[in-house]
């Protein structure tokens, strides 16, 4: 020590004791000596504070590196990889994690029971009580069910699909709007589908209407009477009638179809991602899950209730609720079998599950917006609704949006 001045003395190794002082300190260049009793130039290094911060740093980095991970951090899990916030970089090696396999496959059950709760419920009600479609109850289930399915799409797929394809292990995607491409395909599919079956059933129709007119029109009196004409004209306009109410039940069912497709694509996605998340944050998402299954299942379940006799009987409409509520339990049961391999950052997992999910995004889209909120608001009954009944409605289809998307901080 000189004053306040530290030195640290460079030397060869010593077989004796440090001498206890120098004299005559000196420069040479960037190099500082100093002169022993001896009278030999000594080299010496100043220590600075930069060179205390390396050697802390060089101390308490086991330390350090073993409390980043739980400082500033707010993690949750997506696809079994831990995405967080404010932390460290992810590694993406495949992390051992602990399972409670028995809590998993316990609360599989608990998971089917909600689901089967969430679905069956509008089905039972509409059919056992003679709920009207247009009573203010069921008006108010199905835009919460509205609600729900946009939330969905855009909240939990759209961003989870963006989070995937933006993840660091997949590297740099030379096409930046991979997710929007995605998510555009799986809309223009459900368009094509509702058309193209809007096209068949119309085709169908006309075609059976075209050999029940020309039977009268080989009778004698259908060519004298003049007066028949007018009578044909109705006759004709009353068919067109019929062919689009005949329409509208096969592309109600067509569309409920479609909706169920994107519902069931990513649902099992949920049953699986559920299961291979880390016991550190399982309980937290499986209570999410077990939310977002049931305001799911409301959602398809009012759908499901709304098509009419004609469109699908009893037994049908109970095929198609049975199958969103084996879905996620099926997902969850895949989980429990890749439990001990899965890694959620290969990049062949990410892409897989990130363009499932941004394509049934797509669909979800498109049901809800053109099938469900445009077809209610802008063609229904809503349009001509009184104000109490619009109010409520529009109040239940808000509420959809932000329970939905409040449940997307978390899962």
């Amino acid at each position: 020590m000189v004053g306040t001045q530290e030195y640290q003395i460079v030397g060869p190794t010593a077989t004796e004791e440090m001498e206890a002082q120098y004299t005559d300190c000196h420069t040479h260049g960037s190099e500082t000596f100093c002169v022993n009793s001896a009278g030999d130039d000594v080299e010496i290094l100043v220590e600075t504070e930069e060179t205390h911060t390396e050697e802390d740093h060089d101390h308490d980095h086991e330390e350090t590196s073993s409390t980043a991970e739980s400082e500033g951090q707010n993690c949750h899990f997506h696809a079994g990889v831990e995405h967080c916030t404010g932390g460290a970089t992810a590694t993406c090696e495949r992390v051992d994690r602990e399972y409670n396999k028995n809590l998993r496959v316990g609360l599989l059950f608990v998971i089917l029971a909600t689901s089967s709760i969430g679905v069956f419920s509008p089905i039972f009600a509409a059919s056992f009580t003679r709920m009207s479609q247009k009573s203010i109850i069921f008006v108010t289930l199905k835009q919460f069910g509205t609600g729900i399915i946009l939330s969905t799409a855009f909240i939990h797929l759209f961003t989870h699909a963006d989070l995937m394809f933006g993840n660091e292990c997949l590297g740099e995607l030379s096409y930046e709007g991979t997710t929007a491409a995605i998510f555009l395909a799986g809309l223009f599919l459900s368009f094509l589908v509702d058309y193209l079956g809007a096209r068949f059933v119309l085709w169908r129709q006309s075609k059976k209407s075209g050999t029940d007119t020309e039977r009268p029109s080989d009778s004698p009196d259908a060519k004298s009477s003049p007066s028949r004409t007018p009578d044909s004209a109705i006759s004709h306009e009353d068919q067109r009638g019929t062919h689009v109410h005949m329409h509208s039940n096969a592309e109600e069912k067509l569309n409920v179809l479609v909706l169920e497709a994107g519902i069931i694509f990513h649902s099992l996605l949920i049953g699986l991602t559920l299961v291979v998340a880390g016991d550190s944050g399982f309980i937290t998402l499986f209570v999410v899950i077990l939310f977002h299954q049931m305001f799911e299942g409301i959602a398809l379940g009012t759908c499901i209730a709304g098509l009419s006799s004609k469109a699908a009987t009893l037994t049908s409409k109970l095929l198609l609720a049975t199958g969103f509520a084996l879905v996620t339990p099926i997902g969850m049961a895949i989980g429990i079998g890749v439990l001990d391999f899965f890694n959620g950052s290969d990049p062949s997992t990410i892409v897989a599950i990130g363009t499932l999910d941004a394509l049934s995004a797509g669909i979800l889209a498109w049901v809800g917006i053109v099938e469900m909120l445009a077809r209610d608001w802008m063609q229904g009954g809503l349009l001509n609704a009184r104000w109490l009944k619009t109010g409520v409605a529009m109040l239940s289809l808000v509420s959809g949006m932000v329970l939905m998307s409040l449940l997307g901080k978390w899962a």
